[in-house]
């Protein structure tokens, strides 16, 4: 459902992605991890379209983000770390605005269980300007999941949450992966990953370090047997460690 081949991002002389491969099956869940400046967010800008490959192709659903924008964004949602809403409307009308973009008929009915289910039906009057940052960030998911992407990119989705904000999030998370949408996470809270992820891409440098299962990040970085905890599996593969077997 996701696909990136090769994929070469460059601003002049300086290279922010550099030949990054992989891919994201339905009903996979993709940990995104590595230190800041890693390449972690223009990955997943160049896979919404935002910003265009320098190199290598990018797919959403078989439709390349480049050469096909509209067919690619058509199964494709995004949540970004801070999401920008429309101050004047409501949060309704937000339920409604991508409702029309995306050519969603008779959406009421998944709107309010959207919004029930991230407590916001006492909050759908509400301008978004009035709303808190945690309301705000939940608005924006339920927008991102009303036409029922294929595909669904978050970057630090749980900015701003509370507790239970934080548990409804990855409890929508594991029903839409269920349900058979791929999902990518990029957080730098490990606890995150290691919850929700079954599948892991480590970048540093822009680089690929590791790509493949969370359970096979372990094992391969594993110090001497059993497994790895995640935190491990990050320093030592950003760290320079070397991994026990070739899993990449």
């Amino acid at each position: 459902m996701i696909e990136v081949t090769q994929f070469v991002k460059a601003y002049g002389d300086k290279l922010a992605v550099e030949a990054l491969s992989f891919d994201v099956q339905p009903g996979q869940v993709l940990g995104l991890l590595g230190p800041n400046g890693a390449g972690k967010t223009t990955t997943i800008r160049a896979l919404c379209g935002i910003i265009p490959p320098t190199h290598g192709s990018l797919s959403i659903g078989g439709n390349d983000v480049a050469t096909n924008p509209v067919a690619a964004k058509r199964l494709l949602a995004y949540v970004p770390d801070d999401p920008k809403l429309f101050d004047a409307l409501t949060v309704w009308e937000h339920m409604q605005f991508i409702a029309a973009a995306y050519q969603v008929i008779d959406f009421q009915r998944d709107a309010e269980a959207l919004l029930e289910q991230f407590e916001l039906t006492s909050q759908r009057g509400k301008l978004a300007q009035e709303l808190s940052r945690g309301m705000r960030q939940k608005v924006a998911i339920c927008c991102a999941y009303l036409h029922q992407p294929k595909a669904i990119l978050f970057d630090e989705p749980l900015t701003g949450l509370d507790p239970r904000g934080i548990r409804t999030m990855k409890d929508s998370v594991r029903q839409r992966a269920a349900g058979g949408a791929a999902v990518m996470v990029s957080s730098h809270l490990l606890a995150l990953v290691q919850d929700l992820c079954t599948h892991l891409l480590i970048l540093h440098h822009g680089r690929s370090l590791f790509f493949g299962r969370v359970e096979d990040a372990r094992a391969a970085f594993a110090v001497v047997s059993g497994d790895a905890s995640l935190e491990e599996v990050f320093f030592r593969a950003t760290e320079g460690e070397p991994a026990t077997a070739n899993l990449t």
